[in-house]
């Protein structure tokens, strides 16, 4: 297929996904399904998904920075000059927050496209077809865990059946179809279509796929979902399957986990069991836009303060992990791939759910507890409890968009406020009520 009609393939499904922001009239419309013809036209929208998932404002590095943001306890400074980061650091978001809309609006035509492969996917040919669909539900899977987090209150605060969540669209839209004008689903609702979502990707994933998401992007994900909902036995299952693959392993050292790059663009390490690719010639890293200096391309934005250096033992490598006393390393790497999830968070995860369950399916909670540590350089931890293991999960994991999300699950302060405050939740965007009445706002945001 010619480039030109794959950029044209991607134009049509996100115009499907962007409602009426673009005003455009019905006899305007282009029928999408008219242009996906063969195998080659859906997999093309395929990768089109997999960028609109990559986007600055959705998983290219805004849903990390802003979790960080908000889950922020005096450990890192918004130093920067954009107005929205800014409200949502100090936990006083406008029900006008631009960020809050434009995350809203691109996850949801990324998942628009999603929907668009998968109405077709009976033109891909039987031998791509499992894995194109497998694909398209990972993505949908992952964005619909990434809004129902942000947008809604986290699954353990009050009753997830009655709870409103996001709006669940399933089949594509235009701006012309009432379809897109749905209620928000429960917050259980919601997870159960993630779940069944990344549930199905596993079964019709392989175990390797290049850079493109496997059956274990599939468990790693869902892992995450279960620990959320505080299903710890199922968590253990779906971490302990990515560690006892044999398809990861641990960088030799934590610097190794981060911002590596190769010719052929594969720009992984053995470490990531889900990442974004970055190129120069394609792609968007914002989290090096907002974590790095102007030395590594960045703009330098989010400082980080002596309260999170602090929190580090004496010895340990993931401490020197920063430059100039100010900003993290983590990014430098302006065309460095955006991990979404590696291999170290598997062990923590089945470090904890193990610790909760009294259980050691894999290892012991004190076994990978010291695997993360040796490969920080520390010694061997004698004994841990849970709020060790929680303690070192947030030191690991520390700017890569987890702290929110582990902090709410455990229902634990967040920068002074309880975990189910009010502004612990994102407005769903002004717009988007106007557009759609049924929308209902958020506590705290007004109707």
């Amino acid at each position: 297929m010619k480039s030109g009609r794959i950029i044209s393939l991607v134009i049509i499904a996100i115009t499907f996904g962007c409602g009426d922001k673009l005003n455009i009239e019905p006899f305007n419309q282009v029928d999408g399904n008219n242009a996906i013809q063969t195998s080659a036209d859906v997999q093309a929208l395929l990768v089109g998904a997999y960028d609109a998932m990559g986007d600055g404002d959705v998983l290219g590095g805004n849903m990390q920075r802003d979790s960080e943001l908000l889950g922020d306890d005096g450990e890192v400074f918004w130093d920067g000059t954009f107005v929205a980061p800014g409200e949502i650091w100090v936990k006083s978001m406008l029900v006008t927050n631009d960020q809050a809309e434009e995350t809203w609006l691109d996850a949801y035509r990324a998942i628009n496209i999603c929907n668009l492969v998968l109405a077709n996917v009976d033109l891909v040919t039987i031998a791509n077809r499992d894995i194109v669909e497998g694909e398209a539900k990972f993505i949908r899977g992952t964005l619909y865990f990434e809004l129902v987090k942000l947008y809604a209150k986290t699954w353990t605060d009050g009753n997830p059946a009655q709870n409103p969540g996001v709006p669940l669209r399933l089949t594509p839209t235009t701006p012309s179809t009432a379809a897109e004008f749905v209620e928000r689903s429960s917050v259980s609702a919601v997870y159960a279509q993630i779940i069944s979502d990344l549930e199905d990707a596993k079964d019709l994933l392989p175990p390797s796929n290049g850079f493109f998401a496997s059956t274990y992007s599939a468990s790693a994900v869902l892992s995450r979902v279960y620990l959320m909902q505080n299903e710890y036995a199922l968590a253990l299952a779906e971490a302990n399957e990515v560690i006892e693959s044999g398809e990861f392993a641990l960088t030799g050292s934590f610097a190794n986990a981060f911002g590596r790059t190769s010719s052929s663009g594969a720009n992984a390490t053995p470490e990531d069991v889900f990442a974004l690719q970055v190129t120069s010639q394609d792609g968007v890293n914002n989290l090096n836009t907002f974590f790095a200096s102007a030395d590594f391309a960045g703009r330098g934005d989010i400082l980080i303060e002596q309260a999170h250096f602090d929190l580090y033992e004496t010895g340990d490598e993931r401490a020197d992990f920063f430059y100039d006393d100010t900003w993290t390393a983590k990014f430098n790497n302006q065309f460095g791939n955006i991990t979404i999830i590696r291999l170290a968070e598997m062990y923590l995860t089945r470090a904890e759910c193990n610790q909760e369950l009294g259980s050691s399916v894999g290892a012991t909670p004190l076994e990978d507890i010291n695997t993360i540590r040796s490969r920080a350089g520390l010694d061997d931890a004698l004994t841990v409890d849970l709020n060790s293991i929680l303690a070192e999960r947030r030191l690991e994991l520390a700017f890569e968009g987890q702290l929110l999300h582990d902090l709410k699950r455990r229902q634990l302060p967040v920068g002074g406020l309880a975990f189910n405050d009010n502004k612990l939740v994102f407005p769903i965007p002004q717009r988007e009520r106007i557009i759609n009445p049924s929308l209902d706002q958020n506590p705290g945001y007004g109707n």
